[in-house]
């Protein structure tokens, strides 16, 4: 049999996709409810992408109180970067969505567009992540991490102390699943 040809589809899941199969048990009401969440997690894409070009560009927006406009207006003022990889190993890295290091200070700033309230935790192994791969000492910098979320900037500036435990934590950690790939 010749299969006909979707290859404008590699790589994307459907929404009623057999790997995702539970969908099968839902009835409206979750389905209803799913579906609403998986159009919040497009939203909060397609906001994040117009973010980082907002800020890369360097176009301010209008000076309000909504959470986009803080994010976007902050980074574009702390001349951060967008979508900056950290790389530690294969098995530790992230994405921050936006980073700056200027004058021995680290900001690390997280748009988040959803309504669960977040952990500065994610942000605490950004700084980890920067630490290990510029080979700095956080007892030897100032660290300032935002969340930009509900219309609220939430300011939390850790301890030198947390963040070298997080930092030994992924050296610990890479090493044993560096051993589990060789099967030690």
């Amino acid at each position: 049999m010749k299969f006909n040809n979707h290859s404008y589809l590699q790589g994307q899941h459907a929404f009623l996709s057999a790997s995702k199969y539970h969908w099968i048990n839902y009835d409206d009401e979750k389905l209803d409810s799913r579906y609403l969440k998986h159009l919040a997690t497009v939203r909060g894409t397609e906001l994040h992408e117009f973010a980082s070009e907002a800020i890369r560009l360097g176009i301010k927006l209008p000076r309000t109180k909504k959470t986009l406009n803080l994010y976007v207006n902050d980074a574009i003022g702390y001349k951060m970067e967008p979508e900056q990889v950290l790389f530690y190993s294969e098995n530790a890295f992230g994405t921050t969505d936006a980073i700056s290091f200027r004058k021995g200070k680290l900001r690390i700033h997280d748009l988040k567009t959803g309504e669960t309230r977040t952990s500065m935790s994610q942000l605490e192994v950004y700084a980890a992540l920067f630490c290990l791969e510029y080979q700095i000492n956080p007892f030897e910098i100032e660290i300032e991490l935002r969340i930009y979320q509900l219309n609220e900037v939430l300011i939390h500036e850790p301890s030198p102390k947390s963040i070298k435990y997080i930092m030994e934590k992924i050296i610990t950690f890479d090493k044993r699943i560096e051993k589990l790939k060789i099967g030690v």
